[in-house]
């Protein structure tokens, strides 16, 4: 499969810091379902946020899409990737899912409830390995990876580098020379320092809103597609262009306590006003759905009887506009 390199900005800047070094590959605990049949992307057209005939379009098809899953009143159920395995628009489409594992038995009941009479198939994919690439250098990247059922930018964001799928057992020296295997909490903790949410606990279901999770800088949203579950909420928050809160980064300066900060804290102003709540992190760094008209404000969280100190900020590769 021939690979694109990728020379923009954003990822040169942050691979700067790893200049020299191996590609790293972090395993992730996520998983694959695909979906394959003559009717797989108007099928899940409708269920998704992104245009999803883009990926059994002629031409230049992307390789992967980002897109959510919402519920009737427009929140997010699951949050996923599309990867393209047909070759051409001759052949079946044959579009892998990627999703949350812990969900994986309940998108599977979601597809097949809406299924109905498509000629479309579901299966799981436990033969398949993910992998997140964080290149030390985009000159690190192979230019053919035979071994690799897929190798491609991250479709969320240019720093977020190349996602890899490849079958178990797979040697991923020989798919990606000199690369090292790379512990997956710092893949986790890159994320956070970006503001990528990824998974139930950053993207908690029946909770999290698309546009506060800043789905539509990720490229995982198309506001001309048509009718998709979820879709009228959404619609009116982006024609009304008024998001309040939205998921940032933010970082401790401080050591946290052993048992780090609970999921779902409250964070407050250093007047005691209520400024957002945290979704997840690990060690100093996490992610926070937070009111933009606190941001540049001194923040923090009650733990154990102590105030800890937090600070946001905005990521350099959201639009400019947006860290306004």
């Amino acid at each position: 499969m021939l690979v694109r390199a990728i020379t923009a900005p954003a990822l040169r800047r942050w691979c700067r810091g790893r200049r020299g070094a191996a590609a790293a590959c972090f395993p992730l605990g996520r998983a694959l379902l695909g979906v394959r049949g003559a009717e797989a992307a108007v099928f899940l057209q409708g269920l998704l946020t992104n245009d999803v005939t883009q990926l059994v379009a002629e031409g230049d098809a992307p390789a992967a899409l980002y897109a959510h899953a919402l519920n009737a009143q427009g929140r997010c159920l699951y949050d996923v990737i599309l990867y393209r395995l047909h070759r051409s628009t001759a052949e079946e489409p044959h579009i892998l899912l990627e999703c949350d594992s812990s969900v994986l038995d309940s998108i599977q009941k979601h597809l097949k409830l809406y299924k109905i009479r498509r000629k479309v198939t579901i299966t799981p994919c436990p033969d398949l390995s993910l992998w997140a690439v964080i290149p030390g250098d985009a000159s690190s990247l192979p230019k053919c990876a035979d071994q690799a059922l897929l190798l491609t930018p991250d479709p969320r964001a240019e720093v977020m580098g190349w996602r890899l799928i490849a079958k178990k057992g797979a040697n991923l020296s020989e798919i990606i020379p000199g690369s090292q295997v790379g512990d997956v909490q710092d893949y986790h903790r890159h994320r956070y320092k970006q503001g990528i949410p990824e998974g139930v606990k950053d993207l908690p279901p029946g909770v999290a809103l698309p546009l506060e999770s800043n789905l539509a800088f990720m490229n995982g949203i198309s506001f001309t597609k048509g009718c998709y579950i979820g879709q009228e909420l959404t619609a009116r928050t982006h024609h009304m262009g008024v998001i309040r809160k939205r998921l940032l980064p933010v970082s401790f300066p401080e050591p946290l306590p052993g048992a780090g900060v609970p999921e779902g804290a409250q964070i407050l102003t250093r007047a005691g006003k209520r400024a957002g709540t945290f979704r997840a992190g690990g060690g100093e760094l996490g992610i926070a759905l937070l009111r933009l008209a606190h941001l540049s404000e001194p923040l923090c969280i009650h733990l154990a009887g102590d105030r800890v100190k937090l600070s946001a900020s905005t990521p350099e590769w959201w639009p400019k506009a947006a860290a306004k």
